[in-house]
């Protein structure tokens, strides 16, 4: 695998580069039969990409085992697109990069593919570019209890996180990221942790940390050349989504790191998208035992450093 200038960049600062070299060889551009048949047992998948108005988001598809599927061991068909209301679904009504992430919760397994979509009937031809697998650490485990097929629920915009919202953070011990590369190649990845490491510093601010991962550093290579990138949070038990799109910041000053972090990251908010309710209702987690101790305060919010002490890594 090519890695561009902020994967480079970010890889060279964690002193990761020889590991990245190595661990980038298990990107293909095609998809294994494993792989094939692991994702056509899943029953979300999320997606990234951009809007047409240049902001980048994370929405969930969901639907019965089998609803994306392979078509051959380039192509991946998935029977549903983001509702006509996503912020993503105009974008996706034309051919688009996007990123998929597919995570079994109960067996901690998840893997990623990069390509281009096109629309195809009522979901999406998925060509792929980048395939891979990451490993099962910071993944809680957790069952699936209902699929509750239900009419799409109307979405709710803001600017900022309400309280509502900044519970969800508080509790939340998974999200997702999109990102993309200087070529507009779009990302998604998995983010887990204890309740609490996600972190709001105001009602447009959040924090978390970056624990130790496959070394490739994609999502933080592309926030070191783009940092607009979009988070979306479960509720695992509503089935709901908390979408938020904004730009992101790699802060590397230690007196930022929480407990077992190599860096963190600081992301500001320019729009929050509500989703109350979805057909998937997952039961209690089983947190992972790699995740690192989360130091809490108990204080909502938490006076963060003046914007000149934020470090940022680049490309060079």
């Amino acid at each position: 695998m090519r890695f561009h200038a902020g994967e480079l960049a970010v890889q060279r600062a964690m002193g990761q580069a020889e590991i990245a070299e190595r661990v980038g060889r298990s990107v293909r551009p095609d998809i294994p039969a494993v792989a094939a048949d692991f994702l056509a047992a899943q029953r979300f998948l999320v997606l990234a990409g951009t809007a047409r108005d240049g902001a980048v988001w994370a929405s969930m598809l969901t639907g019965p085992p089998g609803f994306a599927h392979t078509a051959d061991e380039h192509t991946v068909l998935i029977d549903t697109r983001p509702d006509p209301d996503d912020p993503l679904a105009p974008a996706l009504t034309t051919a688009a990069p996007i990123g998929l992430i597919a995570l079994q919760p109960q067996r901690r397994r998840r893997m990623r593919i990069n390509g281009d979509a096109e629309p195809h009937g009522s979901g999406l031809r998925v060509t792929t570019q980048q395939v891979y697998s990451n490993c099962p650490k910071y993944i809680a485990r957790r069952d699936v209890l209902a699929h509750r097929p239900a009419p799409p629920q109307p979405l709710r915009r803001r600017p900022d996180l309400n309280p509502a919202a900044l519970t969800a953070i508080a509790a939340a011990d998974t999200f997702f990221i999109a990102s993309t590369d200087p070529a507009g190649r779009a990302d998604a990845s998995h983010r887990g942790g204890d309740p609490g490491f996600l972190r709001a510093l105001s009602p447009t601010r959040l924090r978390w940390p970056d624990y130790r991962g496959n070394s490739m550093f994609m999502t933080l290579g592309n926030l070191a050349t783009q940092p607009r990138c979009g988070l979306l949070v479960p509720d695992w038990t509503t089935g709901g989504t908390l979408q938020l799109t904004g730009t992101a910041t790699i802060n590397t000053d230690p007196a930022t790191f929480a407990p077992g972090a190599q860096s963190s990251i600081d992301f500001t908010i320019t729009e929050v998208v509500t989703r109350p309710r979805g057909p998937l209702r997952w039961g209690p987690p089983d947190p992972s035992p790699a995740n690192p101790p989360v130091a809490g305060t108990g204080i909502p919010f938490e006076a963060g450093l003046p914007d000149g002490q934020l470090g940022r890594i680049s490309p060079r």
